[in-house]
């Protein structure tokens, strides 16, 4: 796969921005998950090992939030190379930063007003599934997981919301509830509106973290919204989860993130 895609990511972002807006308002072709049967996610939630930032929602927007994205030399893939020298400091696989890096450098060209930062969607990418690494899963080069990722089902018990099939089972495998998908944990009816394709494969999927984080970036960014803003990163953070505690654990992870990529 990944010998097919051309010279570099950031070459190939041109393309994406292009592919993107030619295809507004229009559905990309999606993969049919096959979703082996299985039970409630188990007691190693990645959300529940973070610790809930001790600021105030709407007060203030996650520090050094620039994007430190720097040029390569001799040829090399330059996002490569920084997600590489990343990978360490920040605990994040590196093919997960290309996937968060990439996925910023689209949204800036095509929506420069949003001044999202790789290190949100890094966050959020924590939180929901451990960067692609939930339930034993692993990350492939090539930007697959190892096996699918997929949620509890929505089926209104306790702390669960109800959300009745919008799929047929189509992504998460569960024709009578949805149930969230990938390493963003998009629900279906979402992932149907949100659709990207990030690494150019001609296919919209959840379960690859390119396509995955594309998409929470455009939908972060919805409406016209300034992430780079205290209102407006609250605002968006809250879209993907409307919980305070999940807003303070992917602000202390974005800034943590931000400000170690900075150092």
């Amino acid at each position: 796969m990944a010998a097919r895609r051309g010279p570099g990511i950031l070459i190939r972002l041109l393309v994406v921005v292009l592919a993107l807006v030619a295809i507004v308002g229009v559905g990309w072709l999606v993969r049919v998950v096959v979703v082996p049967t299985a039970g409630p996610l188990a007691d190693d939630i990645p959300a529940l090992e973070i610790e809930a930032a001790p600021v105030e929602p709407g007060s203030v927007a996650p520090g050094g939030l620039a994007a430190p994205q720097p040029q390569a030399a001799g040829g090399a893939d330059p996002l490569r190379a920084w997600a590489e020298r990343l990978a360490g400091p920040t605990g994040i696989p590196a093919r997960a930063l290309m996937a968060y890096g990439n996925a910023e450098l689209a949204v800036r060209s095509s929506s420069p007003g949003c001044r999202l930062s790789w290190a949100t969607l890094a966050g959020i990418g924590r939180i929901e599934s451990n960067h692609g690494r939930y339930g034993g899963a692993e990350l492939r080069e090539d930007g697959r997981l190892s096996k699918p990722i997929i949620g509890v089902p929505l089926n209104g018990s306790p702390g669960v919301k109800a959300i009745s099939d919008t799929d047929g089972g189509l992504f998460d495998g569960d024709a009578q509830v949805d149930r969230a998908v990938g390493p963003m944990q998009f629900i279906p009816s979402t992932w149907r509106r949100w659709t990207s394709d990030a690494n150019l494969d001609g296919v919209g999927d959840p379960q690859q973290i390119d396509d995955a984080a594309f998409a929470a970036g455009r939908y972060l960014c919805a409406n016209g919204r300034d992430m780079g803003s205290a209102q407006g990163w609250w605002a968006g953070v809250f879209s993907y989860n409307n919980s305070v505690p999940y807003g303070q654990k992917v602000f202390g992870l974005a800034d943590e993130y931000a400000r170690t990529a900075a150092a």
